[in-house]
């Protein structure tokens, strides 16, 4: 990681420590069903009550975002600071506690003058074919925003809007959720040629991506690694031949283990590259 001065973790550990614990704990872990204030991560059992967080079958556990990320992603203190300072801090208002889980959504104001600097980054920098862009625009599921993001839409029933993913299209990447998004109501999707064959991604890019390479595929992001989301669970009673794609990393493991354990008919499909996305640049060389 790139080298960072006492003061400048300082600042960034000011700014990233009261993140709400259960924004983090959706991309660890799965809400327990009869106790709310209990997650299922890769590392068991977490209790959460406000700022504070506890493994009762280890007995560990600490306060705010740095101290839970530590210990599900097993980093130092410096480290865990710089991943949610890339990972969240570039929209903090989004993802501050002073805004309640189930808050009203507020998609980003739509910017059409922008969206040429959005193609042409999903074009270039992520191997995109601009035909299938294109669909996306035309179908109301991808837009620009008034700062030059991919906004990628959540949809639920009846195509509402559930929420958003956001990508940072400028030099300084990011991603994020727009505020108030309900992922366990809705996803990012792109239906393929097989409506009932499905691979689950970390991110609509990533869905992007494997609908590029498998068209076949129906794809589906889960807007980050999460083991249950709620709308799961009809695609499975409908007998959906669902795979997991998550990254090929220490979280996307985990939770796709976990994913599996919950449902044992999804199979594990692990990108041979770090994700579906790095996969589809590598076969565009």
């Amino acid at each position: 990681m790139i080298n960072n001065s006492f003061e400048e973790i300082r600042q960034k550990a000011n700014e990233v420590r009261d993140i709400d614990l259960t924004v983090l704990l959706r991309h660890f872990g799965s809400r327990d069903i009869q106790d709310k204030a209990k997650w299922h991560t890769a590392h068991g059992v977490i209790s959460v009550n406000n700022q504070k967080f506890i493994n009762w079958s280890s007995g560990t556990g600490g306060g705010g975002a740095i101290d839970l990320v530590m210990y599900l992603q097993k980093l130092d203190f410096k480290n865990a600071v710089l991943w949610l300072d890339k990972s969240f801090s570039s929209c903090e208002s989004i993802y501050s506690k002073s805004y309640p889980a189930k808050s009203i959504l507020k998609l980003p104001q739509k910017d059409n003058k922008k969206l040429p600097q959005v193609v042409q980054y999903l074009i270039n920098k992520r191997c995109i074919p601009k035909k299938l862009i294109q669909d996306l625009i035309n179908s109301n599921k991808l837009y620009a925003d008034i700062r030059a993001n991919a906004v990628f839409l959540l949809l639920g029933k009846k195509k509402k809007i559930a929420g958003a993913e956001l990508r940072g299209t400028r030099n300084k990447q990011w991603r994020g959720m727009a505020k108030g998004s309900q992922k366990n109501t809705g996803c990012f999707y792109i239906v393929g040629k097989n409506k009932t064959k499905m691979i689950l991604c970390e991110s609509a890019i990533d869905a992007a991506s494997y609908t590029t390479l498998y068209p076949e595929y129906t794809t589906i992001s889960t807007s980050g690694a999460t083991s249950d989301p709620a709308w799961l669970r009809n695609f499975i009673i409908n007998g959906c031949e669902i795979y997991c794609g998550f990254d090929a990393d220490k979280t996307g493991d985990a939770t796709a283990n976990k994913m599996i354990e919950l449902y044992p008919s999804i199979k594990r499909l692990r990108p041979p590259k770090h994700d579906w996305n790095d996969v589809l640049k590598a076969s565009s060389l």
